[in-house]
């Protein structure tokens, strides 16, 4: 089969009018959010995306609203070129690439992003690039409660910045089904709760996380971490596999597997952010195992900070 050579589009109005006039012939559209910087995991979610849709749209876009103005949106990974051809060598393809320049730039004022400290000197409160780079954007989305652990803890407007750019790009692309990767776990958890109580019709699947050969989640982070870290980054999932299959065979008592996680990847090297288990819906913290949970665990090797996750079902 040929390779599909995707539409490339730009502009919000062009991409919500091709997907208004593809929904009028009888075609669905999943919808693939990314930052780009591809890997093996993304190109699952479009292959998930092709078993419940006609099209697909995949956005690229490296959104400062989930940013704090100290962490690393500008040293986030970046490789277009690489991206269309990651996209072209797809099974089956996409058909849109929807790569905006910026998501948050109407018209009235500059609108780069980046710099200075992440507080509002007035406020005293952590704001996100977006705010510190003087635009004028000033309506968010939150879901408050599941938005308050886990990642939310460290990274207080990241989910605040997913909810509103995911909201976003559904105003725009208007899809039908939506696809997000389960290493995310909380951000995927946060989308369901988000379409589900704003009644956006759309569907929002979690797609399986991909991992390495050795193991690693796949992100694109990974590709800072130098040879060495990467070795000793193993020790996040080597030991959730070992939690898993110590909680399916009897051992539900959550500290004890907390407290083996975190001893293997300080031992490692490694500065854990947070090793909890929780409910899978309600992300709830667990005592002991005795309802679908899922064990997340951010850790940092060097100044690389990683996710991963396993489910336990036992």
């Amino acid at each position: 089969m040929a390779n599909k050579n995707p539409l490339e589009i730009t502009d919000k109005d062009e991409m919500r009018n091709w997907s208004r006039s593809m929904r009028a012939q009888g075609k669905t559209i999943g919808l693939v959010p990314t930052m780009g910087y591809l890997h093996e995991g993304h190109l699952s979610l479009i292959q998930e995306s092709h078993k419940q849709t006609h099209l697909t749209v995949v956005s690229i876009y490296v959104n400062p609203g989930q940013f704090s103005p100290t962490e690393d949106l500008s040293t986030y990974p970046s490789d277009f070129l690489g991206d269309i051809q990651k996209l072209k060598s797809v099974p089956g393809g996409v058909d849109v690439i929807f790569r905006p320049r910026n998501l948050y730039d109407y018209g009235n004022k500059d609108d780069g992003v980046g710099g200075g400290v992440g507080w509002d000197q007035e406020g005293g409160k952590v704001v996100s690039c977006v705010e510190k780079s003087g635009m004028e954007h000033e309506t968010w989305v939150r879901v408050e409660r599941l938005e308050k652990g886990l990642c939310g803890i460290s990274r207080p407007v990241f989910f605040r910045g997913v909810a509103t750019i995911v909201t976003k790009l559904f105003n725009i692309v208007e899809p039908d089904v939506a696809v997000f990767g389960k290493k995310d776990y909380q951000q995927w958890r946060i989308i369901q709760r988000m379409v589900r109580d704003l009644d956006f019709g759309i569907k929002v699947i979690g797609s399986e996380l991909v991992r390495d050969d050795d193991g690693l989640a796949k992100s694109s982070r990974n590709v800072r971490l130098p040879p060495d870290d990467r070795q000793k980054a193993l020790s996040i999932s080597k030991s959730l596999f070992k939690a898993k299959f110590a909680a399916e065979n009897g051992q539900i008592d959550c500290q004890e597997l907390r407290n083996a996680v975190i001893q293997a990847v300080h031992e490692a090297g490694g500065k854990i952010d947070y090793a909890e288990i929780v409910d899978q819906e309600s992300l709830e913290k667990l005592e002991e195992i005795k309802r679908p949970a899922v064990f997340c665990v951010a850790a940092w090797f060097g100044n690389v900070r990683l996710i991963d996750n396993i489910e336990i079902n036992v």
